[in-house]
């Protein structure tokens, strides 16, 4: 009888402190799989290396600009479809929190 006096406090702690630590997790493991299915961490780690290492006598200097033209476009669009995925998880994360705020709001209108 007296754990039902505690499921409203159970409700909170579930709702606003255990789901956002588990959704900041799977954020952060969706993350991580992002970034390395779109190779930004190797695009940033071989930037002024050549395209296809070309090291042709007399072609160096051509592919290494190359390179690092092409690298620069996929790291702008790498970057922002990164920024679109992380302002999408943050609306997530701020809707679910918002949820039992609103839905309270909304009874006592």
């Amino acid at each position: 009888m007296n754990s039902y006096f505690l499921l409203p406090l159970l409700f909170l702690k579930f709702w606003f402190l255990d789901a956002p630590i588990g959704m900041i997790g799977y954020f952060a493991s969706l993350n991580n799989a992002f970034l390395q299915l779109f190779s930004l961490p190797l695009f940033l780690k071989t930037f002024f290396q050549p395209l296809k290492s070309e090291y042709r006598q007399g072609l160096v200097g051509f592919s290494r600009a190359m390179g690092m033209l092409v690298k620069s476009v996929f790291i702008f669009v790498d970057l922002l479809l990164f920024l679109i995925l992380l302002a999408g998880e943050g609306l997530v994360l701020v809707s679910f929190l918002a949820f039992p705020v609103l839905t309270v709001m909304l009874l006592f209108r």
